[in-house]
């Protein structure tokens, strides 16, 4: 039997030379396609020349569903799965392409490598190969080629080594066009060392303002930071560094606390516009600095600056608001009659009534010694109206899906709610109702919500029933340690605990550790049962 050796190294495939082939007595790869055409081609030929190691699955990435379809599911139940699956079971080659050409809307990039090993698997496992036209090759090809500009880089990897163990000649137009796209997905050269006499606060602003500077590790900042001298860090330097703290959530104390010594040193030389971004970072990654005269300072810088920024003022305001260090004079100034009619005909007006809406909140929920103004009733406005942009961008990757699907197999869709905004405006992932006595109630039953403000009933008949949120903690809810919720979270979950709900974090550790809808359900059985909860027959 010929041996054929398959070597991968820098992502490239490498085949025998035809004078090496032709010593052993077999075709060379350039003719391996002219044997795969001919239908004479015999079991025995062809597996010696399709030696096909296993393949990985070729997915983008795990299917929340597991193995398992959800009740009613099968191919029609999800287009995408379904089209993988009709590829793999697809009995010949010209099925093979019907399913990709007739089906454009429901092709993903990942679809083409389960193309391509089905291909080889009816050419390389059959007793009798049928034969393969050329024009169904080529008609093969030219999709991949048209489509392989959206294919990541393992898709890529897998589609060459097919494509060559298939014999599609190297300089081939499809090896072409997937190795080019290989090497445009190369990782980028190293930006050339900064010169040596560049000092600590130029090569940090150097760093800072690469379009690459995410990539540069966190060690490389800090000592960039340490060698500078303190006139080399300029308000333009701190900010560039906030901002890429902030924005990549990384929770960096000697970075935070650099940050926040610079605002106490040069508080006199620094307007409100500069400030709210300085301090963006501490309220995002939920971080108290250590130095001492940092809340001072600010107090200092919203007495002064106040009235000459509404917007900037605000925004210290939320920043300090997460961190749950509210000064109140700044409180007296914001919900004063004169500040609300000056930003009422300003084009950031909505946004900022949004906030002076969760500053309000938060005063009623966490100062209960605050004597001071109030945003009045007719300014208020729904806190967070929709979810916030993070989770929008992120929704394909959110586990609130399967979360759901279990939660509906486990307790029935009258026994809780999805996304439901309880007010004064906190979006919930999953709410239940839940009887004195443990009992899960239908949710369409019951009032939902809990009376907000929470004091201004004291004396009314208190509902038995308890609000139970079930709170999905992502990854990208987590600064970048995944230890410490990002700011904006922990405030939603601080406030709702507040106003009476009984929340049930789901950690994405333990969520991603779960493999398929069995073992989910499973999860969340615990989860309630933990709770004390009951309900139906299952839960006995």
């Amino acid at each position: 039997m010929m041996h054929v050796e398959l070597l991968y190294k820098n992502y490239s495939v490498r085949t025998l030379k035809d004078s090496d082939c032709s010593r052993k007595g077999s075709p060379a790869p350039n003719s391996m396609l002219r044997v795969l055409l001919s239908a004479q081609a015999s079991s025995a030929r062809l597996s010696g020349l399709l030696l096909l190691p296993p393949v990985q699955p070729c997915c983008l990435g795990p299917s929340k569903w597991g193995d398992h379809w959800p009740p009613g599911g099968g191919p029609h139940a999800g287009p995408v799965q379904g089209l993988q699956r009709l590829l793999e079971q697809a009995r010949s080659p010209g099925e093979l392409l019907r399913w990709l050409g007739q089906n454009p809307t429901k092709v993903r990039a990942h679809h083409y490598p389960v193309a391509l090993r089905r291909l080889s698997q009816l050419l390389g496992s059959l007793p009798q190969p049928p034969p393969v036209e050329q024009a169904t090759l080529q008609d093969l090809s030219q999709l991949i080629i048209r489509n392989c500009p959206s294919f990541d880089i393992h898709t890529i990897h897998v589609c060459l080594h097919l494509a060559a163990l298939l014999g599609f000649p190297s300089d081939g137009p499809l090896m072409c066009a997937l190795e080019q796209e290989r090497r445009f997905r190369l990782p980028p050269k190293p930006p050339p060392p900064l010169p040596s006499i560049l000092r600590g606060g130029q090569r940090l602003e150097a760093a800072l303002s690469c379009p690459r500077f995410q990539r540069r590790p966190q060690q490389h900042l800090i000592r960039s930071l340490a060698e500078a001298s303190p006139e080399e860090l300029t308000p333009h330097v701190m900010v560039l560094l906030a901002q890429h703290l902030a924005r990549h959530r990384l929770r960096e104390p000697q970075l935070l606390e650099a940050i926040a010594h610079f605002l106490v040193v040069q508080e006199a030389q620094l307007n409100s516009k500069v400030v709210q971004k300085l301090v963006l970072p501490f309220g995002r990654l939920n971080y108290v600095p250590l130095e001492q005269q940092f809340m001072p300072c600010l107090e200092r810088i919203l007495a002064r600056e106040a009235g000459v920024a509404p917007l900037a003022t605000v925004n210290i305001l939320m920043s300090l608001c997460q961190l749950q260090c509210l000064p109140f004079q700044a409180l007296h100034f914001v919900f004063s009659p004169g500040f609300i009619n000056h930003i009422s005909g300003t084009p950031h007006a909505l946004i900022v009534r949004r906030y002076l809406s969760l500053l309000d909140t938060a005063v009623e929920l966490e100062l209960p010694g605050y004597r001071g103004a109030r945003l009045p009733r007719r300014q208020q406005v729904p806190i967070f109206p929709q979810p916030l942009i993070t989770d929008r961008a992120r929704c394909k990757y959110s586990h609130k899906d399967i979360v759901a699907e279990g939660l509906r197999q486990l307790l029935g869709e009258e026994k809780y709610r999805q996304d439901l905004t309880v007010p004064p405006g906190y979006s919930t992932d999953f709410l239940l109702c839940v009887s004195s006595c443990g009992s899960v109630l239908p949710v369409r039953a019951q009032d939902p919500f809990l009376p907000y403000p929470p004091r201004s009933c004291p004396h009314a008949t208190r509902d038995p029933a308890q609000r139970v949120v079930l709170m999905l903690r992502e990854r990208w809810h987590f600064c970048r340690d995944g230890r410490v919720l990002l700011g904006s979270r922990a405030l939603r979950e601080r406030h709702l605990g507040l106003m009476g709900y009984q929340l049930l974090p789901l950690p994405f550790e333990e969520l991603e550790s779960q493999r398929g809808l069995p073992q989910l359900k499973s999860y969340l059985r615990q989860k309630l049962q933990a709770l004390g909860l009951r309900w139906g027959p299952e839960g006995g």
